[in-house]
């Protein structure tokens, strides 16, 4: 995408796309590490229905988590289309099951709108802001909002 396609002014960050169901919606680069391919997860007892289990990242357990059913959708169904973007959200680390990364975006703050105050609490308290953007209506996630406190995990 060239510098003329996105107007606006301020500093430019960059996000990546990605589709869950109809939907589109976008995390930080910066929080990004990877993007790869499904691949089952090792399910454990007593999880939320949103996680999906665990899998070996190169030596490291990673939490996989269903965005989908996280936001309030359906579980999703993993193909050998579907992809897990590893994120980092605070000092954690952890997998969003996604349908496909769509595109890197390069935006600049004053594109970012508010959450509608129609929508219902979940999607408020997950989505930081709505970017407007070539016809394309892409909520952004708030990651360090996605998972549960680790009190409630402990519980």
């Amino acid at each position: 995408m060239s510098d003329d396609q996105v107007t606006g002014t301020g500093d430019r960050r960059e996000l990546i796309s990605f589709r869950v169901g109809q939907q589109e919606y976008c995390v930080d680069i910066m929080a990004v590490r990877e993007i790869r391919g499904w691949s089952p997860a090792t399910s454990l007892p007593q999880s939320p229905s949103y996680m999906r289990g665990v899998i070996n990242l190169r030596g490291a357990v990673l939490p996989i988590m269903d965005l989908a059913a996280r936001i309030g959708m359906p579980l999703a169904e993993p193909t050998v289309r579907h992809v897990i973007i590893v994120v980092k959200a605070g000092d954690r680390m952890m997998g969003l099951l996604v349908d496909a990364v769509s595109d890197i975006l390069s935006i600049t703050e004053d594109l970012v709108q508010a959450t509608p105050d129609v929508a219902c609490d979940k999607v408020r308290s997950f989505v930081r802001g709505i970017i407007s953007l070539e016809g394309r209506m892409i909520s952004e996630i708030a990651l360090e909002r996605l998972l549960p406190e680790r009190e409630a995990l402990a519980a």
